[in-house]
């Protein structure tokens, strides 16, 4: 239990996709939690628009799926898909990029694209229902102290009233700029690209016109020779002809003095009338915090790690992040695992955002770079044509290797030698620290809506499973058993399947000859090594 009755389990701070995704997490499991957040409003700039599978399994969790795909302002007409071009939408050499339908049956759910402040809406629906979540409007942090047995946030209201909110822990999802992680003292790692990208929204029935004669997308990654690899990139608000575009610009461009017409001329082929709502400018560059955590103070999302928006891949993390800790705080709070069990949170999310920043959007950058240099369709239009006939076939094969997953773990049963990644493949077989693709149990129902908040124990109808119960009565772990299709049981590979809170497999193999008590042990980190206060 808590070690101050008195006192709120968590704050959080924070009330972007994160943190409204941690709070949804924990309140849905009867953790009580403030949600500290500075802004009164949601801001209208699109970003963090694609979500995966794995998000949307999430929204599915939370019973908010449907209502989730109705905030999409462009329709289900439009796909959720992308396109690369060369030189310009108009140079007819294009094709298709961030396929995710081609892994959607290894997941509960379809992907989904709308624009943050959509979610973020949606995100206030649900934790507006959640009797457990107190949200705090209009608040930033101005200070955090550790006590030891507990933490405690100062938070400052507009109006310059003060208040200390007394928690157990405090997780910081304020941003990529965090107020926490710099209070609590936890440096982070930077590498700058010395690029910086200009984003412009705005209004243009006339580029819906051009793009009507390429492959239906709703973001378009045009390749220029003359940026040396970096991306510029259109991307659909809504149905009505608003966009938005990302583009490097010299190093000292200002809302004065950028050209905004001919960015988007050279990016399109060719001028079009549009109206302009808003200029932003950003830094490309990459950050990933040196921990994760420090004493009772977590962070997550942006404020842990940071990257260009290639790919639609931070948003996505952010999720991960909240889920991944959000059990675990859950499990420690609510007294059936302990206090090591948080230490695996950076055990397995640091490296996971290392390898999406190294294998996926710097190597892509590099890539791109090299492609660029090499050929150009007008010196040597064969050379061209076959390494571009190569690019679309390994853009067809990138979501399948873009699989995060938690190999190696310190709590994962038969992963040793491994490291969580970001790199992996997809495959029905259940494999410890990877994520649970779909089944069904033995009436035919999906074992995604089986899943337990608990661990889930999924098996085969004639597999003897007393000892995991028992383990799991021992210990008082909330433990589910779901029996499996036979041909799930096929796909799956094991008799038996432990299932995390997070839908990823901690253990799988035949209960006959592994250790129950050891298998669970290891799952709730009673196997690892306490974090120190």
């Amino acid at each position: 239990m808590s070690p101050n009755p008195s006192t709120v389990p968590v704050t959080i701070v924070g009330a972007g996709p994160v943190g409204l995704a941690l709070a949804v997490e924990l309140g849905r499991r009867g953790i009580r939690c403030t949600v500290a957040e500075q802004r009164a409003r949601l801001s209208r700039i699109p970003k963090g628009q694609n979500l995966t599978q794995r998000t949307m399994e999430h929204f599915r969790r939370w019973g908010a799926e449907d209502r989730l795909r109705a905030a999409r302002p462009t329709g289900p007409d439009q796909p959720a898909t992308g396109l690369v071009t060369y030189g310009s939408l108009g140079s007819g050499h294009h094709y298709p990029w961030m396929q995710r339908a081609r892994v959607g049956s290894f997941y509960a759910a379809a992907n989904e694209r709308l624009p943050q402040y959509e979610t973020e809406r949606v995100l206030r629906e649900l934790v507006a229902e959640l009797p457990a979540v107190s949200l705090r409007i209009g608040w930033r942090a101005r200070a955090v102290r550790d006590r030891g047995d507990g933490a405690e946030v100062e938070i400052v209201a507009d109006d310059g009233a003060v208040e200390t909110l007394a928690s157990d822990w405090v997780v910081g999802c304020d941003g990529s700029h965090s107020r926490i992680r710099e209070l609590a003292g936890i440096s982070q790692t930077a590498s700058d690209h010395e690029r910086r990208m200009a984003l412009v929204v705005f209004r243009s029935p006339d580029l819906d016109a051009i793009v009507a004669g390429l492959p239906p997308a709703s973001f378009i990654n045009v390749l220029h020779p003359d940026l040396d690899g970096y991306w510029q990139f259109f991307g659909r608000v809504d149905g009505s002809g608003r966009w938005f575009f990302h583009a490097p610009v010299d190093p000292g461009a200002t809302v004065e003095t950028l050209d905004v017409a001919a960015t988007l001329t050279r990016a399109a082929g060719r001028p079009f009338d549009f109206a302009v709502e808003h200029v932003g400018f950003w830094d490309l560059r990459f950050a990933l915090a040196d921990a994760y955590r420090a004493g009772r103070v977590f962070i997550a999302g942006d404020a842990a790690h940071s990257h260009p928006p290639y790919g639609g891949y931070g948003i996505n993390t952010g999720f991960e992040d909240a889920v991944n800790l959000g059990w675990k705080l859950a499990a420690v709070i609510g007294d059936w695992a302990p206090a090591s069990l948080l230490d695996s949170y950076d055990a397995e999310r640091r490296p996971v955002f290392a390898s999406l920043r190294d294998e996926f959007i710097a190597r892509a950058i590099e890539t791109d770079r090299l492609f660029l240099n090499t050929f150009d369709p007008d010196a040597d239009p064969d050379a061209f044509a076959v390494a571009w006939s190569e690019r679309a076939a390994a853009a067809a094969t990138e979501v399948q290797r873009y699989e995060p997953q938690y190999e190696g773990s310190p709590i994962v049963t038969g992963s040793r030698g491994a490291s969580p990644g970001a790199l992996g493949d997809h495959r029905t077989e259940a494999r410890p620290g990877h994520h649970l693709s779909p089944g069904t149990d033995v009436a035919g129902r999906p074992v995604f809506d089986l899943l337990a908040p608990g661990f889930t124990l999924l098996a085969s109808a004639g597999a003897e499973v007393s000892s995991f119960e028992d383990a799991a009565a021992a210990r008082g772990v909330p433990l589910q058993v779901v029996r499996l299709a036979a041909d799930s049981v096929e796909d799956y590979g094991k008799a038996a399947i432990l299932v995390r809170p997070d839908q990823f497999v901690a253990w799988a193999g035949d209960p006959r000859e592994s250790s129950a008590t050891e298998v669970l042990g290891t799952a709730i980190g009673a196997a690892s090594r306490s974090h120190p206060g």
